[in-house]
């Protein structure tokens, strides 16, 4: 790879840390490694409760607020049962014949992770929990799609074979030995895996599932916009977990993909900003918010690739391409992503991912390209990176929401809609004024 350590660099090369091949009774326990993860770990959860929860909850009607915390609180408990019973291993074991395309399942129910078992310098457990963060998050990006409209019971049915079938092999195929990280596709802490996926599944869920009651000509105005920018600062704080501990090691480059995560986001939040005041007169703490997270979602592939002058320049583009695209582009098409999440974390990703390819460049500031690689080559590996992961998500996605709309139904009555979800899913109300 790009370092000249054996150690895998970031998280795109996670999967061979766990490779039988490995020797890994050699790997030494690093105390300071460890006590870095685990707070990465840490980090990574409160992204998505509270982070997440409060973010989306701000932006729904107030009738519905409950409901997205609910879901983001229901999708955290769901899959964490799920990857200890089989997804890591899905992700990270070795397939044998099926390596190239999803892991096997050695390591289902933790198999063989004890209190000794190292992956690298750290604890295979800490390793594992890690991980599960990140395959909490990303289903969790999708509830912004569909918000104020599926049934809980399918919302559940979704998100678990969601993450069996489309999150852990596309986890494999890039951080657990399968072909896209053979190929040599960058991606630190997770463009293609956790934010073009989840982008691309919220689109499609948003077109199958059909426009709210009423979109777009009836107001359906953020109610609590505190909420939002909350959820938008834990976001931003918890992503320094995302990014800085995707190296897996306190070391440089740790420290630098934390350096250029701060300068990525705030150039997208300035950038949106800026779009938002020239296009509609004035600048609103929802766009300088949503700014933010597409800059934190652009930074995320390259963080571990590229220099300071690289993040300013996929900050910046993020917030231009994300904010025409959750304006502009959704109104053209007219589809009723809810939330945004196809625009800032679909667009986001696959300008980070794209970007990655031009910024890793030596003479650019990045850590470099590998030997006998040109900027060209890699560009060409993202966009089958990028391509793979959106025709697999997509096409899988929508199998898995006509089947389920087929057998129990994905959308709430129009009654149950009018009414709200919090009273006629959960019988219970955001505020009793």
């Amino acid at each position: 790879m790009m370092r000249s350590e054996n150690k895998p660099y970031g998280v795109a090369g996670l999967g061979l840390a766990l490779l039988p091949s490995l020797a890994l009774a050699e790997d030494t326990l690093s105390a300071g490694d460890t006590a870095w993860m685990l707070t990465s770990m840490v980090l990574v959860l409160m992204m998505t409760i509270p982070g997440l929860s409060l973010f989306y909850a701000g932006m729904v009607r107030a009738k519905n607020g409950l409901s997205v915390m609910m879901q983001c609180f229901a999708i955290a408990s769901l899959i964490t049962l799920l990857w200890v019973l089989y997804g890591y291993s899905l992700a990270f074991d070795d397939g044998g014949s099926l390596q190239r395309w999803v892991g096997g399942l050695g390591k289902a129910f933790m198999a063989g992770v004890g209190v000794d078992t190292l992956s690298g310098t750290i604890p295979e457990s800490v390793f594992a929990m890690f991980q599960l963060t990140f395959a909490i998050i990303t289903p969790a990006l999708i509830v912004g799609a569909f918000a104020e409209r599926m049934k809980f019971s399918a919302m559940l049915w979704f998100m678990g074979l969601w993450v069996t079938v489309v999150y852990a092999p596309v986890a494999h195929w890039v951080w657990g030995g399968g072909w896209l990280g053979d190929m040599g596709a960058l991606d630190f802490a997770g463009g293609t895996v956790v934010h073009i996926n989840a982008g691309v599944a919220a689109l499609v869920a948003a077109l199958v599932l059909g426009k709210r009651k009423g979109y777009p000509a009836t107001p359906m105005t953020p109610h609590n916009m505190m909420f939002t920018v909350v959820g938008a600062s834990l976001l931003w704080v918890g992503w320094f977990g995302f990014n800085a501990g995707s190296e897996l090691a306190a070391d440089g480059t740790a420290g630098m993909a934390m350096t250029v995560t701060q300068i990525a986001t705030a150039t997208a939040a300035l950038a949106w900003m800026f779009s938002e005041w020239m296009v509609h007169g004035k600048p609103t703490t929802l766009g300088i918010a949503s700014g933010a997270v597409a800059g934190l979602v652009a930074i995320t592939p390259a963080s571990g690739f590229v220099g300071p002058m690289g993040s300013i320049a996929i900050g910046a583009a993020a917030g231009v391409l994300c904010f025409l695209s959750a304006t502009k582009l959704k109104r053209a098409l007219g589809y009723d992503d809810s939330l945004d999440a196809f625009g800032v974390h679909a667009i986001g990703g696959i300008i980070g991912a794209l970007l990655t390819g031009v910024f890793v460049v030596g003479s650019l500031g990045g850590a470099g390209l590998a030997e006998g690689v040109s900027m060209g080559q890699q560009l060409g590996v993202q966009a089958i990176a990028v391509g793979a992961t959106i025709v697999y998500g997509a096409i899988v996605s929508y199998i898995i929401l006509k089947l389920i709309d087929a057998i129990i139904g994905l959308r709430v009555t129009e009654e149950e809609e009018s009414q709200g979800l919090d009273i006629a899913l959960h019988d219970e109300r955001a505020y009793d004024l």
